[in-house]
């Protein structure tokens, strides 16, 4: 029977290329920007986002070969088992799918608390129940279903950030009228309290949080096990990550940045309602609450469908029992889908009755785990281009290339490593680091028990036929 390496191939490339924007506009933007411009001030948060932009790039670059020559579900975990060790893949796999039910129970719960904002009389568990079986009955019913409602959620980010540059720019040149100023605001807050206000350590200890925020581009990768034409879409989707992520990213940033002062970004509210609210918008608050809840909704949506995947991924690598692997009529690996949603579920009630501990610990390793995965993303394509080559094979053979090899990768893998190993200097972030190393190590500890137990149970099976 032939390896089954991808699920129903139902998405067009209509919905990649919004997947893949709208996976990288979620609640990082909208909420932890501001923390970004309190630390590193204005200056520092666009630099700091200017290179965040670069760094994802040349890992969608990387990924780009990986996903056309091999359009898996799963991804990257199969890249990585394949051209790094299995392992490797197995650590990656629980990386990432740890990453996206953290964030589901925390989705969940932000979920909750915007709607009773609106509604005060019904209590938060309610909605965030409705949540949980929107995101679910989303993702249950068919990969078209999911593609079709992130299409429509991201479409409405997209659109709020769009109007929220044009709004900003005026407001910066003086068209529009902005609490707080009696000239034209300009670009005063880039200089008026020095170039970096804290500092050249704020700029390097906030790249993390920046990465943290990009985090949700490698779905493309995920998405091409499941692309209709993944020879096209991906390509596509890839070319122009650069141009979204500095329009949409670095736009809103920089109004942002130029529009807040620093010591106030990120202190009492989102950056996104401050600045309308200066602007004088009316309902800015309940506006950005709504497009806040989309990207909430958008997020959990993407959040369990790469987690599904990654489990569905492992499983039919042969690494965790079957059960995982199987799907309905619909192609939709219900088991994988089910674990994932109890992963988020077990996340959302952590963080209630064990927030210092559990909790805390959950949080600390998934805010370095998608920069982890950009390693591991880095390394495989470096060991596949390699390896592709010795097998006789034609660069021409390739559909998609990544530009500069062996260059991008090797920037992807160091840039991506130097943004982890700063947050040492932060002693705020470090705690990340005490839990992550230990995590990863018991990750490659517990893949291979898991390897030696099986094997003695075949051994032991197959002495007793």
């Amino acid at each position: 029977m032939k390896h089954q390496t991808h699920l129903n191939r139902k998405m067009e490339t209509r919905h990649i290329r919004m997947i893949s924007l709208g996976g990288v506009i979620g609640t990082g933007l909208f909420l932890s920007s501001g923390y970004t411009i309190h630390e590193a001030g204005a200056l520092g948060t666009v630099i700091a986002y200017l290179v965040g932009a670069v760094i994802v790039f040349a890992v969608m670059l990387c990924l780009g070969e990986l996903s056309v020559a091999m359009p898996y579900t799963g991804a990257f975990h199969v890249y990585a088992k394949k051209y790094i060790g299995p392992a490797t893949g197995f650590m990656v796999a629980i990386m990432y799918w740890l990453t996206w039910t953290i964030a589901l129970g925390s989705e969940f719960t932000a979920a909750g608390l915007i709607m009773q904002k609106w509604f005060p009389q019904i209590p938060v568990w309610i909605w965030s129940l409705a949540c949980m079986i929107l995101i679910f009955l989303s993702n249950f019913f068919s990969v078209r279903t999911f593609a079709e409602s992130e299409f429509w959620l991201s479409a409405i980010k997209v659109f709020a950030i769009v109007v929220f540059i044009v709004l900003g720019f005026l407001a910066i040149c003086g068209v529009l009228p902005i609490k707080g100023f009696t000239h034209t605001p300009g670009l005063s807050n880039f200089y008026k309290n020095g170039w970096f206000p804290n500092g050249w350590g704020g700029l390097f200890t906030t790249m993390l949080t920046v990465n943290f925020a990009f985090s949700g581009t490698e779905l493309i990768g995920i998405t091409a096990g499941e692309a209709a034409k993944p020879q096209k879409a991906i390509p596509s989707a890839i070319k122009t990550t650069l141009w979204r992520l500095v329009i949409f990213f670095i736009g809103s940033i920089v109004v942002m940045a130029a529009l807040i002062p620093y010591k106030v970004a990120g202190v009492t509210q989102s950056p996104f309602v401050y600045v309308l609210e200066q602007i004088h918008v009316p309902f800015a608050a309940d506006i950005m609450n709504f497009v806040v809840l989309t990207a909430i909704i958008s997020a959990a949506n993407s959040g369990l469908y790469a987690s599904t995947r990654m489990l569905w991924s492992l499983s039919n690598e042969g690494t965790i029992p079957k059960i995982f692997k199987k799907t309905g009529k619909r192609g939709v690996p219900t088991a994988s889908l089910i674990a994932s949603m109890i992963g988020g579920i077990f996340t959302l009630v952590s963080s209630k009755v064990a927030a210092s501990t559990v909790y805390l610990v959950l949080v600390s390793i998934s805010g370095l785990a998608v920069v982890i995965v950009w390693m591991a993303i880095a390394i495989a394509e470096l060991n596949f281009r390699r390896q592709f080559i010795a097998e006789g094979h034609d660069l021409n053979e390739l559909k998609y290339k990544t530009p500069c090899y062996p260059l991008v990768p090797y920037f992807a893998f160091i840039a991506s490593f130097l943004s982890c190993a700063l947050i040492w200097f932060d002693k705020n972030q470090r705690v990340a680091l005490y839990y992550t190393i230990p995590f990863i190590i018991i990750c490659y500890l517990g893949y291979y028990l898991w390897q030696y137990f099986t094997k003695r149970v075949k051994r032991v099976s197959y002495n007793r036929d």
